[in-house]
């Protein structure tokens, strides 16, 4: 008896073991949130209520007065609250979301979404102080607002390099998600250099740390007790915690908060192209070893690019000495590059590789960007046959609507390579196998010549975004 219950002891050691090692190996965050808690802090806002009464459910809807939360929503935006009538004067401070003090004078980081249109913030400290702070900067395109308080001898956090950060590695978030102070949460770091919609400049951190309204601004740390990003998003359906949360680089955010400081505004560099992902079957049709590069699909008028000599067709594979290997790896290097400097492209054009040497301009305001580049006059209508398609060409409406100098329309779409290619009745084709297009007869023309049995580039325009499509010719 004694025997087997020793060997049952010894079995239940070894069946343990395992176990153990394991739990020795999970962090011990005591520490580092003893250390950090206290340079994080509370943002609450004060915004002024029209005098003139407004609909009492609006709360119930997002910044586009959906119903329903979409993804990649704000933290703060479209939250639900109790819905309550309009008040008049001065409402008391909203919690909207979280920061961090990066230096003992007083200078706070948070979200731009965070303060955005706020007529007082209120910044609560640990030691339960409010103070007002000042606005120093806030920047929309990288969600970042950089706040000062009047307060001396404060705690504040470690900045760590973002650019260390690896997949996989633990990392902690501390907060105010729902209005509860210093909430604690932790997970790993599941991508890096992550593209979002509309955030082009932001090589995201993606993370699977439980992030959730008022979370939004506050620090995310490494194992060293080191702020390595600025929690910003998360992707939800339902307004909370999916596993998906996504922060600000800190090497992006300090950048920024630092041109805040001394400007009050961001200056970001500027290339002047529109770019697309490149497929297997583009890349086939460009002649390149493998799908890789930003293939450019407009130039800006009077841009850097233009000026530059790169050309719409080109893949960009190299930006200042970094491989491009995504297209969304390009903007989040051109906006680093102060304006002025100068760079080395590397392009695959007519499937040989160019270097050509650009002067990074200064990324202008989004009304600025708009409108570049309108046409003059048409030809008349022709067809095409061989691909199934029925082209005219465009009006003087067209090319001024569409910012176009020259293409051909198409009218309609038959059964051929052109509807297998996925071209629809009113795309826009400017170049074909890297041959601009002026006329349909030049069209006609182009589509003669084209090679059998393999893809060719084909650069459209749909509802006025540019992009290259593979078109492919079957014996």
């Amino acid at each position: 008896m004694k025997k087997a219950q020793s060997i049952f002891l010894l079995l239940l050691v070894l069946w343990l073991l395992p176990a153990l090692a394991w739990a020795q190996q999970l962090p011990d965050f005591k520490t580092l949130v003893r250390e950090a808690a206290p340079a994080v802090v509370n943002i609450s806002t004060v915004q002024k209520v029209p005098e003139e009464s407004q609909d009492p459910f609006s709360q119930f809807r997002g910044p586009d007065g959906e119903e329903i939360p979409d993804i990649f929503r704000h933290f703060f935006r479209g939250f639900p609250e109790i819905p309550q009538a309009p008040r008049r004067g001065n409402p008391a401070p909203r919690s909207l979301g979280s920061g961090f003090i990066i230096s003992d004078d007083g200078y706070v980081l948070t979200n731009h979404h965070v303060v955005d249109d706020a007529d007082k913030v209120i910044v609560r400290l640990s030691d339960r102080r409010e103070i007002e702070a000042e606005v120093i900067g806030s920047d929309a395109r990288s969600d970042v607002a950089l706040l000062k308080i009047e307060a001396s001898d404060l705690p504040y956090v470690k900045i760590g390099e973002s650019s260390a950060v690896e997949v996989g590695e633990w990392v902690l978030a501390i907060g105010s998600p729902f209005g509860f102070d210093h909430s604690v949460t932790a997970g790993i770091v599941s991508a890096t250099e992550r593209s979002l919609a509309n955030d082009t400049y932001v090589p995201f951190i993606q993370t699977d740390v439980a992030i959730n309204p008022g979370n939004s601004g506050g620090p995310l740390f490494n194992l060293n007790g080191e702020v390595i990003g600025i929690n910003s998003q998360i992707y939800t359906r339902s307004g909370g915690f999916m596993g998906l949360s996504f922060a600000i680089p800190m090497d992006v955010a300090m950048e920024v908060a630092d041109q805040l400081r001394d400007t009050g505004s961001v200056t970001r560099g500027w290339l002047g192209v529109v770019i697309q992902e490149v497929s297997r079957d583009l890349a086939e049709s460009f002649g390149l070893d493998k799908p890789a590069g930003a293939l450019v699909v407009n130039v800006m008028s009077d841009s850097p690019a233009q000026a530059a000599g790169l050309k719409e067709g080109d893949v960009i594979v190299q930006f200042n000495g970094n491989d491009i290997a995504l297209s969304s790896d390009l903007p989040h290097q051109v906006g680093r590059i102060k304006p002025g400097e100068k760079v080395r492209v590397e392009v695959v054009r007519d499937g040989r590789r160019e270097r050509v040497i650009a002067t990074i301009g200064s990324l202008p305001d989004d009304d600025q960007l708009a409108g570049r580049g309108r046409g003059e006059s048409g030809t008349p209508p022709a067809s095409d046959t061989s691909l199934g398609l029925v082209v005219s060409a465009l009006t003087q409406e067209q090319r001024s609507n569409w910012n176009l100098n020259a293409g051909v329309v198409v009218t309609q779409v038959n059964e051929g390579p052109g509807a297998a290619a996925g071209l629809i009745s009113g795309d826009v084709i400017t170049m074909l196998n890297g041959e601009n297009i002026e006329t349909p007869d030049q069209f006609s023309r182009v589509v003669a010549e084209l090679p059998q049995d393999r893809a060719v580039p084909m650069r459209i325009v749909r509802r006025g975004s540019a992009m290259f499509i593979p078109l492919r010719l079957t014996p």
